[in-house]
């Protein structure tokens, strides 16, 4: 049965005897539910189904979650993520602490890019291999980018192609170690009385933590519920970010936030949800076809992470004339799909 609550003898023993269990909404890849139990505490049991996937897939996911979470525990101050009270690998079952979600706010950037830097702050050269690093764009995606553009019948420089490479150079993410949450969309950030809790770490990852920086101004690429944020919002959150990245590590931020949006820009699996990743060249289907996301199409995505681009490398020493061809393929896509909307604002945000 879908409510009956995976505990087998050692969660039983080590946690105790659920009493009360609501399924809650999840991803397909996950079954959640809220427990009761019999000493009258609640908990959190999240379990990591195939939901299409192999077993080993999986099982990979369990162990990402797993160890991301036990990494984010260690925060001395303010948590940044639910604890981990009991796992049991061999049914992919997690037991975690509850966290009381407080629901809607119109102000709630701030507190999640503070939450966002101390997450990334948590990890560093010592825990190298403790999580996959992090997966970013490849030459492959570089290629595609460009194919869009010919397909588009829009001149694409001729340093691009070497700009291009030299991104994927500067993107490696070999020399940093933040601690990356890999999906922190709306939905998997709680607001508590002591700030912003993370929850789902089936992609977490070491990086650079400007990738997920990036966010605010790509338009929440791994997210249905892409939007924009712009002007004085956009250089609060990023001041607010920066700040505490620099209190808790006594250093600037390594790496350029031009760089990390770029990178969003060119790859294609961006524009579509997990379980289409992977599958077929999305940015080779813009032209034909325009699927949607959620409440946002692939072409308005697209659309607005160029103009993103084009905006932040105008003087940019290394991305010039890919800021040129991402103005030029914006302006290209408006000019044959002129009905295409802008991305939703940030106060359009959806709460759970």
């Amino acid at each position: 049965m879908p409510n009956r609550v995976p505990f087998h003898d050692e969660l039983l023993r080590n946690v105790g005897i659920p009493q009360q269990a609501k399924l809650l909404d999840s991803s397909p890849r996950s079954r959640v539910w809220r427990v009761r139990l019999a000493d009258r505490r609640l908990v959190i049991v999240k379990q990591i189904t195939d939901g299409g996937d192999t077993g080993a897939d999986a099982d990979t996911r369990f162990a990402r979650e797993v160890a991301g979470l036990r990494l984010a525990g260690r925060s001395a101050g303010l948590a940044v993520a639910p604890a981990v009270l009991a796992t049991d690998p061999s049914s992919r079952v997690l037991v975690l602490e509850y966290v009381d979600d407080l629901g809607r706010t119109d102000d709630w950037m701030p507190g999640y890019a503070e939450s966002l830097a101390r997450l990334h702050a948590l990890t560093g050269p010592a825990d190298a291999g403790a999580l996959p690093v992090w997966s970013g764009p490849t030459a492959t995606d570089a290629e595609s980018f460009l194919t869009l553009a010919r397909a588009l019948d829009v001149p694409v420089p001729s340093t691009v192609p070497d700009e291009l490479a030299g991104l994927l150079e500067r993107l490696d993410p070999t020399p940093h170690h933040a601690l990356l949450h890999g999906d922190p969309c709306p939905g998997n950030d709680l607001r508590t009385a002591d700030g912003v809790r993370f929850v789902d770490f089936e992609r977490a990852s070491l990086g650079n933590g400007l990738i997920e920086l990036a966010y605010f101004r790509i338009g929440f690429p791994t997210c249905w519920c892409a939007m924009s944020v712009t002007a004085a919002p956009l250089t609060e959150v990023e001041d607010i970010y920066r700040t505490t990245w620099r209190g808790l590590t006594g250093k600037d931020v390594p790496g350029d936030l031009a760089d990390a949006c770029a990178g969003w820009l060119i790859q294609g699996d961006a524009l579509v949800e997990r379980a289409h990743r992977g599958t077929v060249d999305q940015l080779a289907r813009v032209p034909a076809e325009d699927f949607e996301w959620g409440y946002v199409s692939a072409r308005e995505r697209l659309v607005h992470r160029l103009g993103v681009v084009a905006d932040m490398t105008r003087d940019h020493d290394h991305l010039h004339a890919v800021g040129r061809l991402s103005s030029a393929l914006a302006n290209r896509l408006l000019e044959r799909w002129p009905t295409l909307r802008p991305l939703p604002a940030h106060d359009t945000r959806p709460w759970y």
